[in-house]
């Protein structure tokens, strides 16, 4: 079994990045939740007592802000835009072939493997290129189609092989 200190060495890295700053709580949420993929109930407690903040104080911005999340995602977060242009355009159509190829009913947003999450978003600022998603906030697809999302899960899971 690994010892706390062995558990916790990388969080406790972060922390001090950071010099321990209750100014760099959410900096240093964003860079742990970079890690976990998650803020796991367990870490926001080791958090607040190495801080020395109220543990009510660092769940209460875990929980404040969208960004966060107290339950795994998967290893690809795909985001379908909602929003009005992307809507109009067909966002739904999409978000229903992806998570029909994904086996997702309404209640479940991560795949059981935790290779992927879909979630649907407001915004995600690109209405020219309605309707867009993005995989990990890092790849955007504009003008996407029900079959476009699919050839995207597809070449993810491709690069897993």
């Amino acid at each position: 079994m690994e010892s706390p200190q062995r558990k916790f060495q990388k969080l406790q890295q972060i922390i001090d990045k950071h010099e321990g700053k209750a100014s760099h709580l959410i900096p240093i949420l964003q860079e742990v939740q970079g890690e976990y993929r998650y803020l796991p109930e367990e870490v926001l407690t080791y958090i607040a007592t190495a801080m020395k903040l109220p543990p009510a104080a660092v769940f209460g911005v875990a929980t404040f802000y969208a960004q966060f999340s107290l339950i795994p995602k998967g290893k690809y977060v795909i985001r379908i835009c909602d929003g009005t242009a992307c809507h109009v355009r067909g966002s739904e159509p999409i978000n229903f072939a992806v998570k029909k190829e994904l086996k997702l009913d309404d209640s479940q947003s991560t795949t059981e493997d935790l290779q992927f999450t879909v979630e649907r978003v407001s915004c995600l600022g690109a209405c020219g290129l309605a309707p867009v998603v993005t995989v990990n906030e890092t790849e955007v697809y504009g003008q996407m189609t029900p079959e476009g999302i699919l050839e995207v899960v597809n070449r993810l899971r491709a690069s897993e092989a």
